[in-house]
Protein backbone atom coordinates (compact mmCIF):
# COMPACT_ATOMS: atom_id res chain seq x y z
CA UNK A 1 0.00 0.00 0.00
CA UNK A 2 2.89 2.77 0.96
CA UNK A 3 4.71 1.49 -2.74
CA UNK A 4 1.41 2.35 -4.18
CA UNK A 5 1.06 5.87 -2.54
CA UNK A 6 4.59 6.81 -3.49
CA UNK A 7 4.07 5.58 -6.91
CA UNK A 8 1.04 7.25 -7.38
CA UNK A 9 2.53 10.76 -5.99
CA UNK A 10 5.62 10.48 -7.97
CA UNK A 11 3.59 9.88 -11.60
CA UNK A 12 1.17 12.55 -10.04
CA UNK A 13 4.28 15.08 -10.19
CA UNK A 14 5.81 13.69 -13.25
CA UNK A 15 2.26 14.31 -15.13
CA UNK A 16 2.03 17.51 -13.56
CA UNK A 17 5.87 18.60 -14.68
CA UNK A 18 4.87 17.00 -18.57
CA UNK A 19 2.00 19.09 -18.67
CA UNK A 20 3.54 22.41 -18.24
CA UNK A 21 6.51 21.40 -20.13
CA UNK A 22 3.95 20.30 -22.89
CA UNK A 23 2.18 23.95 -22.52
CA UNK A 24 5.23 25.56 -23.17
CA UNK A 25 7.50 23.70 -25.73
CA UNK A 26 4.33 23.51 -27.84
CA UNK A 27 3.90 27.69 -27.80
CA UNK A 28 1.15 28.20 -25.79
CA UNK A 29 2.82 30.24 -23.09
CA UNK A 30 1.93 34.13 -24.02
CA UNK A 31 5.39 36.07 -24.55
CA UNK A 32 4.60 38.99 -25.93
CA UNK A 33 4.15 41.89 -23.54
CA UNK A 34 1.00 42.61 -25.01
CA UNK A 35 -0.48 39.01 -24.12
CA UNK A 36 -3.03 38.47 -20.88
CA UNK A 37 -0.68 37.72 -18.34
CA UNK A 38 -0.64 33.49 -16.93
CA UNK A 39 -3.28 32.87 -14.57
CA UNK A 40 -1.48 33.75 -11.05
CA UNK A 41 1.65 35.27 -12.73
CA UNK A 42 1.50 38.60 -10.53
CA UNK A 43 0.41 37.06 -7.41
CA UNK A 44 3.55 34.14 -7.68
CA UNK A 45 5.94 36.71 -8.39
CA UNK A 46 5.06 39.27 -5.80
CA UNK A 47 4.80 36.19 -3.24
CA UNK A 48 8.11 34.61 -4.45
CA UNK A 49 10.01 38.59 -4.56
CA UNK A 50 8.27 39.44 -0.79
CA UNK A 51 9.47 35.81 0.70
CA UNK A 52 13.10 36.41 -0.41
CA UNK A 53 12.98 39.98 0.82
CA UNK A 54 11.97 39.54 3.57
CA UNK A 55 15.20 36.91 4.13
CA UNK A 56 17.34 39.22 3.99
CA UNK A 57 18.60 41.78 6.46
CA UNK A 58 16.70 45.39 6.53
CA UNK A 59 19.61 48.15 6.64
CA UNK A 60 19.51 51.74 7.54
CA UNK A 61 20.22 53.88 4.47
CA UNK A 62 23.89 54.71 3.52
CA UNK A 63 23.29 58.52 3.20
CA UNK A 64 21.33 61.08 4.92
CA UNK A 65 17.39 62.09 3.24
CA UNK A 66 19.36 65.52 2.45
CA UNK A 67 18.87 68.28 0.33
CA UNK A 68 22.04 67.27 -1.41
CA UNK A 69 21.70 63.38 -1.52
CA UNK A 70 17.98 63.82 -3.13
CA UNK A 71 19.24 66.30 -5.62
CA UNK A 72 22.29 63.92 -6.79
CA UNK A 73 19.89 61.01 -6.51
CA UNK A 74 17.57 63.29 -9.20
CA UNK A 75 20.61 63.74 -11.07
CA UNK A 76 21.39 59.60 -11.38
CA UNK A 77 17.36 59.00 -11.61
CA UNK A 78 16.98 61.40 -14.68
CA UNK A 79 19.96 59.46 -16.24
CA UNK A 80 19.03 55.55 -15.61
CA UNK A 81 15.55 55.32 -14.61
CA UNK A 82 12.95 57.82 -15.73
CA UNK A 83 12.98 56.22 -19.22
CA UNK A 84 11.04 53.15 -17.35
CA UNK A 85 9.74 54.69 -13.93
CA UNK A 86 8.39 58.54 -15.11
CA UNK A 87 9.16 62.10 -14.13
CA UNK A 88 6.83 64.48 -12.17
CA UNK A 89 4.04 65.49 -14.01
CA UNK A 90 5.14 64.23 -17.09
CA UNK A 91 3.23 61.35 -18.60
CA UNK A 92 4.62 57.75 -19.63
CA UNK A 93 6.91 57.19 -22.13
CA UNK A 94 6.28 54.82 -25.15
CA UNK A 95 9.29 52.40 -23.90
CA UNK A 96 7.22 51.82 -20.13
CA UNK A 97 3.72 51.41 -22.16
CA UNK A 98 5.45 49.01 -23.95
CA UNK A 99 6.50 46.55 -21.12
CA UNK A 100 5.09 44.01 -19.17
CA UNK A 101 5.22 44.26 -16.63
CA UNK A 102 4.48 47.84 -16.40
CA UNK A 103 6.98 49.33 -14.17
CA UNK A 104 5.70 51.68 -11.86
CA UNK A 105 5.33 55.28 -12.23
CA UNK A 106 7.05 56.50 -8.98
CA UNK A 107 6.06 60.30 -9.30
CA UNK A 108 2.44 59.46 -9.54
CA UNK A 109 0.57 57.86 -7.01
CA UNK A 110 2.11 55.92 -4.62
CA UNK A 111 4.89 54.59 -6.43
CA UNK A 112 7.67 53.01 -3.83
CA UNK A 113 7.21 55.60 -1.48
CA UNK A 114 5.53 52.78 0.74
CA UNK A 115 8.45 50.73 0.59
CA UNK A 116 12.04 51.10 3.03
CA UNK A 117 14.78 52.65 1.24
CA UNK A 118 16.72 49.11 1.45
CA UNK A 119 14.45 47.38 -0.55
CA UNK A 120 14.50 49.54 -2.75
CA UNK A 121 18.30 49.51 -2.99
CA UNK A 122 18.32 46.05 -3.40
CA UNK A 123 16.00 46.13 -6.17
CA UNK A 124 18.33 48.32 -7.89
CA UNK A 125 21.36 46.78 -7.11
CA UNK A 126 20.22 43.54 -7.75
CA UNK A 127 17.21 43.74 -10.46
CA UNK A 128 14.42 41.85 -10.73
CA UNK A 129 14.05 38.53 -13.02
CA UNK A 130 11.85 38.59 -15.67
CA UNK A 131 10.14 42.28 -15.27
CA UNK A 132 12.52 44.57 -17.05
CA UNK A 133 14.36 46.03 -14.23
CA UNK A 134 18.19 45.70 -14.76
CA UNK A 135 20.72 45.15 -11.38
CA UNK A 136 22.74 48.78 -11.52
CA UNK A 137 25.72 46.68 -9.24
CA UNK A 138 28.66 47.56 -11.22
CA UNK A 139 27.51 50.26 -12.99
CA UNK A 140 26.42 52.53 -9.79
CA UNK A 141 28.39 53.20 -6.74
CA UNK A 142 26.66 51.96 -3.85
CA UNK A 143 26.46 56.01 -2.99
CA UNK A 144 24.81 56.40 -6.36
CA UNK A 145 21.76 53.36 -5.54
CA UNK A 146 21.07 54.73 -1.64
CA UNK A 147 20.27 58.18 -3.20
CA UNK A 148 17.83 57.10 -6.06
CA UNK A 149 16.38 54.83 -3.11
CA UNK A 150 15.74 57.66 -0.65
CA UNK A 151 15.10 59.76 -3.33
CA UNK A 152 12.11 57.55 -4.69
CA UNK A 153 11.08 56.72 -1.01
CA UNK A 154 10.56 60.58 -0.60
CA UNK A 155 8.92 60.91 -4.32
CA UNK A 156 5.67 62.06 -2.58
CA UNK A 157 7.37 64.99 -0.73
CA UNK A 158 10.35 66.37 -3.34
CA UNK A 159 11.34 69.75 -2.76
CA UNK A 160 10.97 72.47 -5.83
CA UNK A 161 15.18 71.96 -6.05
CA UNK A 162 14.35 68.17 -6.56
CA UNK A 163 11.95 68.72 -8.77
CA UNK A 164 13.98 71.41 -11.05
CA UNK A 165 16.86 68.67 -11.15
CA UNK A 166 14.63 66.26 -12.41
CA UNK A 167 12.80 68.05 -15.05
CA UNK A 168 16.27 69.87 -16.31
CA UNK A 169 16.70 69.86 -19.83
CA UNK A 170 13.04 67.51 -20.19
CA UNK A 171 11.38 69.44 -23.18
CA UNK A 172 8.80 66.85 -22.48
CA UNK A 173 11.39 63.67 -23.93
CA UNK A 174 8.87 61.42 -22.38
CA UNK A 175 6.04 62.30 -24.91
CA UNK A 176 8.76 62.76 -27.45
CA UNK A 177 10.59 59.40 -26.91
CA UNK A 178 8.91 57.72 -29.76
CA UNK A 179 7.85 59.89 -32.73
CA UNK A 180 4.91 58.88 -34.91
CA UNK A 181 6.13 57.28 -38.34
CA UNK A 182 4.75 57.54 -41.05
CA UNK A 183 3.19 55.42 -43.02
CA UNK A 184 4.19 56.41 -46.15
CA UNK A 185 8.03 57.69 -46.90
CA UNK A 186 8.67 61.31 -47.17
CA UNK A 187 10.07 61.99 -50.77
CA UNK A 188 13.16 63.64 -51.32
Amino acid sequence: MFKGLILGIVIGVLLVVGIVFYYVSSGHTPVATSAPPLPFEKKLASIGLHAYLDKLPHPQPGVPTDEANLVAGAKVYKEQCATCHGLPGEPKSAVSQGMYPSPPQLFHGVGVTDDEPWESYWKVENGIRMSGMPGFKGQLTETQIWQVSVLVKNADKISEAVKKELLAGNSTPMSMAMPEMSATPKKK
